[in-house]
C-alpha cells in the first residue's frame, strides 16, 4: 500500500511539473513584446551588404563591399559602421581602397609586400571625410555614418574596395566568408549567412553600356531594440489645453536613480562633477550621461494639443534630449496617429509620410531642416528641437475623448519610446456632468427665488 501511494505521488509530481512547464510558456508568450528584428512600422527594413567580385587576380580577387540601408527610419551615426566576418580558407587583405582594417595582424611571414591585413576575423571600418582621392571609391569617406532610406537615399550606401590574396581565381574555387558582425554605436544588429545572389550589373559613365561582376553574394542585417539596449532609450509625455493635468513619462522608464549603490548613476544640471563625469566616461563607451529626472531617459518627446478651431487642431511636439554626451545628428522621429491623412501644415521639420500598411495614411516621419534644426544639441538650454503641426477635422471621426489626439506610438531614431499608460492621458471635461451641475444650479436658484417671494408675501 504503502509503495502504491508513493508511485501515485511521483506521478502526480511529474504531471504537475508538465503543467508547471506549460503555463510558464504560455505566460512568456502573452509577456512578449516586440522588440525583436520585426518592426511592424517597417517590416521590410534591414541592412543588406552586398560583396561583388569585380575581377581576377594571382592569387585571388578584386571586390567591392557595399553596405545599402533598407531602412525607412534607422540610420547609423558616428562614429559609424564596423563590419566584420571570419574567412573560411586562408585569405588575407592586399590592400583596401575606401576602408580600412582595424588591426593588420601578424604578417610577419611575408617579405616585401606587406599584406593590408593577415587577420583571420578582419574588421573594416569607413575612412574619414577629407582622405585623399587616390583612396577613394564612390559612396566611401562619410566615417561611417549611413543615412536612413526616407531621410536621405542618396547617403544611405556605403562602399569600399578589397584586394583578396589566397582566395581562389574562380567561382569554383573562392569561398565565402562566415560569422558576419555589423558593430553600429547603437549595437543591435545581427547579420545572417551570405548567400550568393543574381551577379550585380553596372552601368558605365556613358550611360550606354551595363557590365556584369563575375560573382556576388548578399549578406543580410537586422536590428533588435532588445539587442541593442535591455532599457529603452525614450518616453513620451502628454499634455493639452482642455486639462491643466500635464502626464509625465512613466517613473523609472529608462532606469532608476540609485546614487547611494551607484554613484554617478545620473547628474544634476549645476552639479560641478559633470565635466570629470564626461572624462571619466571616455570616448569609446556609448552609455548615455544622463540628466537627473524622474524617468531617466536620455530623450523625452512631448505631444501638446495647443488648440482647438472650428475645422482645424493643433500640435505642438517638442524633443528634449537630457544626455550630456550626445549630440544627435540626424536625428528622426516616428509617430502614429490615425488623423495624419489630414495633415495639413508643419513648420520647422521636414516631413514624409510612411505607409506601412499600404493605403492607410497613419504614421509619419519627421526630420530637421538641414544648417536650422537637424541636430540635437546635448542636454542644456539648447538641448531641444520643437515644431507644430495643424490638422483639418474630419467629422466622421473627429473628437477629443478617450485619448484619441494622442499618439499611438512614437519612435525616435528608430527606438521604441514608452507611452504612458492610457488610463493616464489628460481627459476632456464630461460635457454631461457638467450640464447635469448646471441644471442643479438652475434648480436651486429657482427654489430659492420662491422660498424668497414666499416669504416676502408673508
Amino acid at each position: 500500500m504503502e509503495v502504491c501511494l508513493c508511485s501515485i505521488s511521483r506521478s502526480s509530481i511529474k504531471k504537475f511539473g508538465s503543467y508547471a512547464i506549460l503555463i510558464a510558456l504560455l505566460f512568456s508568450l502573452m509577456c512578449y513584446t516586440s522588440t525583436d528584428a520585426y518592426d511592424t512600422l517597417d517590416p521590410n527594413g534591414n541592412i543588406t551588404v552586398k560583396w561583388d567580385i569585380k575581377s581576377w587576380t594571382t592569387d585571388g580577387y578584386i571586390a567591392i563591399v557595399t553596405i545599402y540601408n533598407f531602412q525607412m527610419y534607422r540610420h547609423i551615426e558616428a562614429p559609424g559602421w564596423q563590419l566584420g566576418w571570419t574567412w573560411t580558407k586562408k585569405e588575407i587583405i592586399w590592400s583596401a581602397v575606401g576602408g580600412q582594417a582595424t588591426e593588420q595582424g601578424d604578417c610577419s611571414k611575408y617579405k616585401g609586400n606587406i599584406p593590408h591585413c593577415c587577420k583571420r576575423d578582419p574588421s573594416i571600418v569607413d575612412l574619414l571625410p577629407g582622405t585623399p582621392y587616390n583612396q577613394q571609391i564612390s559612396n566611401c569617406c562619410r566615417g561611417g555614418v549611413i543615412s536612413s532610406w526616407v531621410q536621405d537615399p542618396e547617403n544611405a550606401v556605403s562602399a569600399f574596395q578589397l584586394t583578396v590574396g589566397q582566395a581562389g581565381t574562380s567561382n569554383k574555387t573562392v569561398r565565402l566568408p562566415k560569422n558576419f558582425t555589423l558593430e553600429t554605436p547603437g549595437h543591435g544588429y545581427t547579420c545572417g549567412p551570405a548567400v550568393k545572389g543574381k551577379p550585380t550589373k553596372f552601368l558605365t559613365p556613358d550611360g550606354r553600356r551595363f557590365t556584369q561582376v563575375l560573382m556576388t553574394w548578399n549578406v543580410i542585417c537586422t536590428y533588435s531594440q532588445f539587442l541593442a539596449q535591455r532599457t529603452p532609450t525614450c518616453c513620451v509625455s502628454l499634455s493639452s489645453f482642455y486639462n491643466n493635468t500635464i502626464i509625465n513619462c512613466p517613473t523609472c522608464t529608462c532606469g532608476c536613480q540609485n546614487n547611494i549603490t551607484q554613484p554617478g548613476t545620473c547628474v544634476e544640471p549645476d552639479s560641478p562633477y559633470l565635466a570629470s563625469t564626461l572624462l571619466s566616461s571616455g570616448k569609446d563607451d556609448d552609455s548615455p550621461v544622463v540628466r537627473c529626472t524622474k524617468h531617466m531617459c536620455p530623450i523625452r518627446v512631448h505631444w501638446h494639443i495647443k488648440s482647438n478651431y472650428k475645422a482645424y487642431w493643433r500640435v505642438k511636439i517638442t524633443i528634449t534630449n537630457f544626455n550630456y554626451k550626445m549630440n544627435y545628428s540626424q536625428w528622426n522621429l516616428v509617430v502614429q496617429h490615425p488623423n495624419f491623412e489630414n495633415l495639413t501644415q508643419i513648420f520647422s521639420f521636414n516631413y514624409e509620410p510612411l505607409l506601412p500598411y499600404g493605403s492607410i495614411n497613419d504614421t509619419a516621419m519627421f526630420w530637421g531642416i538641414q544648417y536650422y534644426n537637424d541636430q540635437l544639441m546635448q542636454a542644456g538650454p539648447s538641448g531641444n528641437v520643437q515644431s507644430e503641426i495643424i490638422f483639418q477635422k474630419d467629422k466622421s471621426k473627429f473628437t477629443f475623448e478617450k485619448g484619441w489626439a494622442f499618439p499611438r506610438k512614437v519612435y525616435f531614431n528608430g527606438d521604441n519610446c514608452v507611452m504612458p499608460p492610457p488610463d493616464a492621458y489628460p481627459y476632456l471635461p464630461n460635457a454631461s456632468a457638467y450640464s447635469r451641475l448646471t441644471l442643479l444650479h438652475s434648480l436651486a436658484g429657482f427654489l430659492a427665488s420662491l422660498v424668497l417671494l414666499y416669504s416676502h408675501n408673508l
